[in-house]
Parts: structure tokens; C-alpha cells; sequence
């Protein structure tokens, strides 16, 4: 297994790379709800469960002190929060949760 390990220089440039893709994902989401005001094909779901990984993360990052794993699970969180917010926001504004709800496609 040795062989697989990252150390030195390379161990920060693989978090902060992996860090940048997963919250670019996340504020390309909240730009792209926030000029659409829409986000009824976004799952909430699929959000509460990468949110309980990203926690799960997060306390594991505390555990071992690692700042790149709190650091992006924490920034995670937030931006999750906030287009769960959009998105609660915008069903409600224009009653899309309701007709989602009874077309199954919650």
C-alpha cells in the first residue's frame, strides 16, 4: 500500500484541486438557481444525503486536524445550505413543490 501514498507537495496540490472541483460544483449551482430562479430538477434528497457525508467528513477532518478536509466540508455545508434554501425558497414562490409532490418526482 505504500506505493499509493501522496506526501509532501503533492499531498496539498491533490486536496486543494479536490477541494476547488467539489465547491466550484456547488457555487455553479447557486449561480445558475439564482439567475434561473429555478431548481425543481435539483433533489433534496440527494442533498440531505451528500450533506450527512460532508458532516461525516467534517468530523473526521476534526479528528485528525486535516485542514483541507475541514476546510472544504465545512465551505460545503454552507453552499449546500444555500441551495437547499434556493430551492425550498423558489418551490414555495411558485408552487412547483407542490405539483413535484403529486407527479412523484420528489
Amino acid at each position: 500500500m505504500d506505493s499509493l501514498a501522496v506526501e509532501g507537495p503533492y499531498l496539498a496540490l491533490v486536496g486543494g484541486v479536490a477541494g476547488a472541483m467539489i465547491l466550484v460544483g456547488w457555487v455553479w449551482q447557486i449561480y445558475k438557481g439564482y439567475t434561473t430562479k429555478r431548481l425543481a430538477d435539483v433533489s433534496k434528497y440527494l442533498m440531505i444525503f451528500i450533506s450527512g457525508g460532508a458532516v461525516l467528513w467534517l468530523a473526521y477532518g476534526v479528528s485528525v486536524r486535516d485542514l483541507f478536509i475541514i476546510g472544504t466540508n465545512l465551505a460545503g455545508i454552507i453552499l449546500m445550505m444555500i441551495v437547499l434554501g434556493m430551492k425550498i425558497r423558489y418551490e414555495l414562490n411558485t408552487g412547483a413543490g407542490a405539483r413535484d409532490h403529486a407527479a412523484g418526482k420528489l
